[in-house]
């Protein structure tokens, strides 16, 4: 019997390094799947749609949100358009995640070498914002486990919707290092480096050189997981009788 299908959502960028990025870490989902047939789509910006395309793909599908916490895409674009299939799920988002911490300690650890100030103060972590409450919870958890990665402290900043804005936390933390959580370049990064003029900014998860191991690890446990509960759903038959 086949396995779903992993369908691969991601917000959509008309960054065309960011874009590349994207589609070179579903190609590595792929081949680290021989198994199950992976495809790419979007929320925004690029094409195909996901809203489009789900309906017109054939039996169980898993969708994997390649977003890094809860909010408007996962809860309404995503969770409604599943509802309309029965055979689809919506697995978790990619974040918060250990897996998340390890790159971007990795992503700091690449970054220009640090002053003697920089090694032991803060770290910024800039995250994209959402007015939704669960992407607040969700940011406050990832960086606490970037702190316990790291043993250092972490201070949020947001790139839109909530405060503290990452010029208020920059401007309260002189000598903090801005680690960009976002998974690739696009708006959000382009904006990181101008509020952020003269500081060490790290890349996006994706860097665009190689895909990160955690990050295709992530991607294939949370299909897995979301594959899981597919399964363990009552058949629509089943249901009825």
């Amino acid at each position: 019997m086949s396995r779903p299908i992993l369908l691969a959502v991601s917000h959509g960028t008309s960054d065309a390094e960011g874009a590349r990025a994207i589609a070179d870490l579903v190609g590595a989902v792929a081949a680290a799947m021989p198994e199950v047939e992976v495809r790419s789509a979007f929320v925004d910006v690029q094409q195909p749609d996901a809203a489009d395309l789900l309906p017109t793909i054939d039996g169980p599908v898993v969708i994997v949100p390649l977003l890094l916490s809860r909010g408007f895409h996962v809860h309404h674009d995503l969770h409604g358009m599943a509802a309309k299939k029965p055979d689809a799920v919506v697995s978790a988002p990619l974040g918060p995640d250990p897996r998340l911490a390890e790159v971007l300690a990795d992503r700091l650890a690449e970054a220009a070498t640090p002053t003697p100030t920089e090694t032991d103060g803060a770290v910024v972590l800039a995250v994209a914002g959402s007015r939704d409450p669960a992407s607040l919870t969700d940011a406050e958890a990832m960086a606490s486990l970037l702190s316990l990665r790291l043993g250092r402290r972490i201070e949020l900043a947001y790139l839109a919707a909530r405060e503290p804005d990452l010029p208020h936390a920059l401007r309260e933390h002189p000598d903090a290092v801005v680690s960009t959580y976002l998974l690739a370049r696009g708006f959000f990064f382009d904006l990181t480096t101008r509020q952020a003029p003269g500081r060490r900014v790290t890349t996006p998860l994706l860097d665009g050189t190689t895909v990160p191991q955690p990050l295709i690890d992530l991607i294939v446990a949370r299909y897995e997981e979301a594959s899981a509960q597919l399964h363990a759903a009552p058949t629509p038959e089943a249901a009825q009788s």
